[in-house]
């Protein structure tokens, strides 16, 4: 028999055989990691609350729904989230799988959410209209001191008038006295007396300037009339104003409180009431088919 030369293993077969273990393990924990990872999503399935949990979760935020204080004015602007929250959680409630709502509950809930729709809607307008009174309000207390601004004008106008047109007259007379007060030419009269010659233009400068203080007293009592004249105007009209805008002050006081807010605790008490009575029923109706099971399953 001859001899047969043994057959070599290519240089690189330990090589190879090495890599094909360690691919080997690190596919098999690969596999691992994977069953592990489905494993661990099965564990981190969300948690379905029951019936009494979805309850409880229900009645807190109806609580803080129902209590809950909107910041500033106009408050209306905050009822459409409010309504939308609403909306939301009592959806949450009603889709778990574990509430099987009734026909009762159906019917208190459409009612307490139809009925808060149509309080928040009045409340809309009442504070539509509380917005229109602050507005006018606010338009009475600007025209008050634009009645006051134009009073105060007027008397400066009217003083500045007088006080040019007694300024001319002043003047006009004083120069009328000047005249007068000249030396004036002397005669002898028949009984050879000394008297005054009573020239033609002395005459007529008397008479202007009795005219001229006539004509001043006249200005004098004309802008004094005027003066009260825009006076009593002015009384008159600021009365008035004062009036009204007292009668606008009066309706505005106390209505800066929020108009929904006994409406929307109302609905949410309501609310609550209906999910509680719910419960009760559930837990009555699952008190009743309790022992028919125990019946069909010893059967």
């Amino acid at each position: 028999m001859g001899y047969q030369p043994r057959a070599r293993a290519p240089q690189d077969y330990g090589h190879r055989q090495e890599r094909s273990g360690h691919e080997r393990a690190r596919a098999k924990a690969e596999r691992k990691k994977q069953r592990s990872s489905r494993g661990g999503y099965a564990s981190e399935e969300k948690h379905v609350p029951t019936l009494e949990e979805a309850a409880d979760r229900t009645l807190s935020s109806l609580r803080i729904l129902g209590s809950q204080r909107f910041a500033l004015p106009p408050f209306y602007e905050y009822f459409d989230r409010w309504l939308a929250n609403l909306e939301g959680v009592l959806s949450e409630f009603e889709s778990n799988p574990e509430v099987k709502v009734d026909e009762r509950y159906v019917k208190e809930r459409s009612n307490a959410v139809s009925n808060v729709n149509v309080q928040l809607r009045k409340a809309r307008r009442n504070e539509a209209s509380r917005a229109e009174k602050a507005q006018k309000l606010s338009e009475s207390r600007s025209l008050l001191g634009r009645i006051e601004r134009e009073f105060a004008d007027k008397n400066k106008e009217i003083s500045k008038r007088r006080s040019c047109e007694t300024s001319r007259l002043s003047q006009e007379i004083g120069t009328l006295k000047e005249e007068l007060n000249r030396p004036t030419e002397t005669k002898k009269g028949i009984f050879g007396f000394l008297k005054k010659a009573e020239s033609p233009e002395k005459v007529e400068t008397t008479q202007k300037l009795r005219l001229a203080q006539e004509h001043l007293k006249l200005v004098e009592l004309y802008f004094a009339a005027e003066r009260e004249q825009s006076r009593d105007e002015y009384e008159k009209l600021k009365q008035l104003v004062t009036n009204q805008t007292q009668d606008l002050q009066k309706e505005a006081e106390g209505e800066e409180a929020d108009l929904s807010l006994e409406h929307r605790e109302a609905a949410c008490e309501t609310l609550s009431k209906a999910v509680n009575a719910f419960l009760e029923r559930s837990r009555h109706q699952e008190a009743e088919n309790s022992p028919n099971e125990d019946s069909r399953l010893k059967a």
